[in-house]
């Protein structure tokens, strides 16, 4: 009758303890006990015997084992460790060493019509460069495992050596007035008193088109260069020439990321231009809507006016013209007004409604004073009908604002976003002052973001527009700005204009529209005269 409780009791004691032993058996080892675990570093592999729970760490430091920075260990140094366990420790090492390299010179073939066909001439000899180049080598375990360059340093530019092949045309010669600069493949020329006259004044194959501006009298020349560093560090750096010069020697101005103005102050030996700052990102440039000024005599750039948003699309960029008595316009792609240039500030004149071209690129309306510097042509964003909205219609109008009436009239409806306003001259009509304007005509208004254009011109006050070139029957212009010469020449029923077409340099005669062309090498992408 009194067994049964004691079986009872028998059986707690002995489950008691077999769960207090497999308890203990599933603990970690006890502080204390050690575990024996191998160590393969530079090309030994060693045992070692280390405490229970210590980590890979620990165990390196026990075996007193230095390793560096760079040194790569397996397991990760947290991991803690077990019986058995191996630690492969990889050696790395990281050196540095440069090199200088020679930069071999390019050979640049330039088509000059002064030369007769096939002759040859070197105008620069080619000068090869040196580049200083750091390498990394990584070496595991004292075997390379890569090899790479971190830092390329310029040390001398390479000179391209620049060949003139002749491409003597059989144009006929004409007499011009003043001097007419241009830019074909990447130098500047000039042609003096007559087409045949042409001579080269910057050779370096460099010149990047965005700025080519001819001073008041012709005697200097500033231009823009593409620049040896990086496009998200420097985009182009700013130079002025003397065109005079026999063998003229470019001056750097000491102005850099010069992308949508720089132009002769009247009356001065300054430039004002305007910078941008380069980015990685399309189309290359933050704008900053600043404007400097900088003499070709000497002295660093003084700003005129503080980078600014520039409104509405204000990262591409704004624009600016110069009347013949110094007064400066502006243009972006929301405003049109003037500069106070002493004061630094902008004053509105007219709003004109943004374009929106769904791309990376903004509309700029062109603008230029008229001959008298009473009025302001521009070019407007025109509405279109519903369901067209306002910043995106097609339509473009040539206008006008007069200073003395203070008013604002379109002068021609639907010339295209690109019709590049260009005044001429002041002639005597009598008692009265009278000039033209060319401007540029889309031959397809509703697509004249891509359509060719044709050169047309009118009164002032924007009657007697006529057509002048190229026929209809040929393909249009692309988009540029016409230029307007600086007199008459005996013979000529009106003043000259000069245009590319076709990559050549054509004249154009605004009397009786007969068209001359000059060049035929078809490398012409800048004009200037004065």
């Amino acid at each position: 009758m009194h067994c049964a409780p004691l079986r009872i009791h028998s059986k707690l004691v002995l489950f008691l303890f077999a769960f207090v032993w497999l308890t203990i058996s599933c603990r970690s080892p006890q502080i204390g006990s050690e575990i024996k675990i191998s160590i393969s570093a530079d090309g030994n592999t060693s045992e070692v015997n280390v405490a229970a729970g210590s980590t890979v760490s620990q165990a390196v430091q026990s075996a007193g084992i230095i390793t560096g920075k760079l040194d790569r260990i397996e397991p990760p140094l947290y991991t803690t460790l077990s019986d058995g366990d191996k630690i492969t420790i990889t050696r790395v090492e990281e050196i540095f060493e440069t090199e200088q390299r020679i930069i071999a010179f390019e050979r640049q073939v330039a088509r000059n019509e002064t030369l007769p066909e096939g002759e040859t001439r070197i105008v620069q000899a080619g000068v090869n460069g040196l580049e200083e180049i750091t390498y990394r080598t990584i070496l595991e375990d004292k075997v390379e495992v890569s090899k790479s360059a971190v830092k390329t340093v310029i040390l001398n530019d390479a000179l391209p050596e620049i060949v003139m092949v002749g491409a003597q045309s059989s144009f006929t010669p004409l007499n011009i007035p003043g001097t007419i600069a241009y830019l074909a493949g990447g130098n500047a020329w000039i042609m003096e008193d007559s087409t045949a006259n042409r001579r080269i004044i910057v050779s370096s194959g460099d010149l990047d088109g965005r700025i080519f501006s001819l001073s008041p009298n012709g005697e200097y020349l500033i231009f823009t260069r593409k620049s040896n560093k990086p496009a998200d560090e420097e985009i182009n750096t700013l130079w002025a020439v003397r065109t005079k010069n026999l063998e003229p020697k470019p001056v750097y101005l000491q102005a850099k990321n010069v992308v949508h103005f720089a132009a002769w102050i009247p009356g001065t030996n300054s430039i004002a231009y305007s910078t941008v700052e380069p980015r990685s990102a399309i189309p290359g440039w933050q704008a900053n809507n600043d404007l400097y000024r900088v003499s070709i005599t000497g002295g660093g750039p003084r700003k005129l006016l503080d980078a600014n948003s520039g409104g509405v699309y204000g990262w591409w960029g704004m624009s600016f013209a110069f009347s013949a008595d110094g007064r400066l316009a502006y243009s972006r792609p929301d405003e049109i007004g003037l500069v106070d240039q002493d004061g630094g500030y902008l004053k509105p004149l007219l709003e004109i409604t943004p374009l929106n071209t769904h791309s990376d690129w903004a509309w700029i309306p062109p603008i230029t004073w008229g001959a008298d510097g009473e009025s302001l042509y521009f070019v407007a964003h025109a509405p279109a009908p519903a369901p067209v909205t306002a910043e995106e219609s097609p339509f473009f109008n040539l206008s006008a604002t007069s200073f003395s009436s203070e008013a604002t009239v379109s002068m021609i409806d639907a010339t295209g976003m690109f019709a590049y306003p260009a005044v001429s001259e002041i002639k005597l009509d009598g008692r009265e002052k009278s000039y033209q304007v060319a401007y540029l005509q889309s031959i397809f208004v509703e697509q004249s973001e891509t359509s060719r254009y044709r050169l047309v011109i009118m009164d002032r006050d924007g009657s007697n527009s006529k057509a002048l070139f190229p026929p209809a029957d040929l393909s249009g212009l692309e988009p540029q700005n016409a230029i307007w010469s600086p007199g008459l020449i005996e013979g000529q029923t009106g003043d000259f204009i000069a245009v590319r077409y076709q990559g050549n340099l054509w004249l154009v005669d605004s009397g009786n529209g007969d068209a001359y062309q000059v060049t035929g090498d078809g490398l012409i992408s800048g004009i200037d005269w004065k």
